[in-house]
């Protein structure tokens, strides 16, 4: 594990987004809450923070970090897309970029367990860090700018 403990605390913030893709009939079936198991929205959310908290449990080398806020949410770009998107906050020593991909990557995992068993054939697809602050290293977006 890398020693940070030179590090100051500092506020770190990160922000990751990832898609689920799926049969249109399977997306309206989760917008109109019909999936057998339940919600899948409101599962995933709450697993997706569930998930950004245990981060250094299942990341190797990862640093238990205190997160303050966890927020993840979800945009249907197209008839058979589920956009989610997690925005992790914390004052610590290092940053929150892992715990963000971590819960996107578990609310993804959670629609597909949910929608499997009338929709085999879903992806998980592009799970990528979008913006991080806070720390040393500054300030990076997706876009392509950042700052030292």
């Amino acid at each position: 594990m890398v020693d940070v403990s030179e590090k100051p605390v500092t506020l770190r913030s990160s922000r990751a987004r990832g898609k689920v893709q799926m049969l249109a009939a399977t997306l309206n079936l989760i917008q109109d809450r019909q999936i057998q198991k339940g919600d899948v929205l409101e599962l995933a959310r709450i697993a997706g923070i569930m998930a950004s908290k245990k981060t250094a449990d299942l990341i190797p080398l990862c640093h238990p970090l205190r997160l303050d806020s966890v927020d993840i949410s979800f945009r249907f770009p197209n008839d058979y897309t589920v956009e989610i998107e997690s925005t992790v906050t914390g004052h610590d020593r290092t940053g929150v970029e892992m715990e963000a991909m971590h819960a996107v990557s578990v609310a993804a995992l959670t629609i597909y367990d949910m929608c499997k068993s009338v929709d085999r054939g879903m992806t998980i697809d592009a799970i990528q860090l979008m913006e991080k602050s806070g720390g040393k290293s500054g300030h990076f977006k997706r876009d392509g700018s950042s700052s030292e």
